[in-house]
């Protein structure tokens, strides 16, 4: 197959919207899984403690095995990575049917993480392949459309069938989902490497290049494991009763901002994305700690998610910008291993810290984090400013 980066300007392609499409299932699966395993892990005679671990195994084996997966796709054949990842998951999903022990639920569950961190790091180095460099923003915001609607109907879902047929139908709707995805996957016409890389080539599962970006994803993302562990008792503090809808429209919003944002980060710059998004994100934690009603609640997620929907295509953009095609595979994993940290970390110092401050204080203190987000941008940006005035300067002698 020829270079993708050398194909025309086109960006719905047939592997780029099979590619998406394949990505859609796999996230539906994932986010009809969330909300049930823990509830699953109660019913089997588990704590709290064991309902919390749900999210944080996951967390950490995916977030192990995302450097390695992103070496393995920069070396070895695509689609056999791909292909492992989903087999991984798929038969992990259907394995929580039998498994009526917590500690083998767990097991499972950490099993399933790689499978997870496997899938979605090479979905997203794929995906990054048919799209146009001049459009890599405005494709990886439609791309993450595919993130966006799986995360706001699998829960909805998934809730519905756990409380009208009981957890073995979320099992095999969670099952039949993934299959979709392996089948359209066989679809995809799988990019060739574009230069082989010598035995005695040293290969480095972290991309250098990547590790700003990553740094300023996870600054983004240290808020918002904080909002995703803690918005329901959050919502019990402000006698909020249904807190569901401030994740409605922040997806809602996360779905207009992504592809919009991409088209002007393509044609005027990055710059004019990140800084008005971190803005709108962190106005959204100030109104979110002051939410006592649903309208309010609702407003808050409108900035938020627009934020949230303009920085991470933006970032994941940049991160493929910055490496060359023999390293995206390493670039993404770094830049999704500091996404999936920033979401451990924010849901565990969150939950430490709840013991002594109200969930609305300790919103208002994760602004700090898009501050330090705006902090370090700007100096990568007077740096760069600096190093471009230099270079005009020797080029012409002033």
């Amino acid at each position: 197959m020829n270079n993708p980066d050398s194909v025309g300007n086109s960006l719905w392609t047939k592997d780029f919207i099979l590619t998406s499409m394949s990505n859609l299932f796999l996230f539906f699966s994932f986010h009809l899984l969330t909300p049930i395993l823990p509830i699953y892990i109660v019913e089997m005679g588990g704590d709290k403690f064991a309902a919390g671990m749900v999210v944080g195994i996951f967390t950490i084996s995916a977030l192990v095995i995302r450097p390695f997966a992103g070496c393995a796709l920069d070396v070895f054949n695509r689609k056999k990575v791909l292909y492992f990842g989903l087999f991984v998951f798929i038969v992990t999903v259907i394995s929580y049917e039998w498994m009526i022990i917590v500690s083998l639920i767990l097991f499972v569950r950490m099993i399933q993480g790689i499978g997870w961190g496997v899938a979605t790091t090479t979905y997203a180095t794929m995906v990054s392949e048919y799209i146009p460099p001049s459009r890599r923003a405005e494709g990886m915001g439609y791309f993450g459309l595919s993130i966006n609607i799986g995360m706001a109907v699998g829960p909805l879902i998934g809730i519905w069938l756990m409380v009208e047929y009981g957890f073995t139908s979320v099992f095999i709707i969670g099952a039949v989902s993934i299959s979709l995805s392996i089948l359209l996957s066989q679809f995809i016409l799988y990019p060739q490497k574009q230069e082989k890389i010598s035995s005695s080539k040293k290969v480095s599962i972290i991309e250098k290049k990547a590790l700003l970006p990553a740094i300023l994803v996870m600054m983004m993302t240290l808020a918002h494991g904080g909002i995703l562990s803690s918005m329901t008792l959050f919502g019990q503090e402000m006698g909020i009763v249904n807190v569901g809808w401030f994740f409605l429209a922040s997806a809602l919003s996360m779905m207009v901002s992504r592809p919009t944002s991409g088209k002007i980060a393509d044609k005027m710059g990055q710059n004019y994305v990140l800084v008005p998004c971190a803005l709108a994100l962190g106005l959204g934690l100030l109104i979110l700690s002051y939410s006592s009603s649903v309208f309010v609640l609702v407003i808050a997620a409108i900035f938020y998610g627009t934020g949230y929907g303009g920085i991470q295509p933006t970032l994941q953009a940049w991160v493929i910008t910055r490496v060359s095609p023999d390293r995206r595979g390493a670039a993404t994993a770094t830049y999704f291993s500091a996404f999936d940290l920033g979401i451990g970390a924010g849901a565990l110092w969150v939950g430490f810290i709840a013991k002594w401050l109200s969930y609305a204080i300790i919103f208002k203190i994760s602004i700090l984090f898009m501050v330090l987000f705006g902090l370090l941008y700007s100096i990568y940006w007077l740096q760069e400013k600096q190093k471009r005035k230099t270079e005009t300067q020797a080029k012409y002698g002033i």
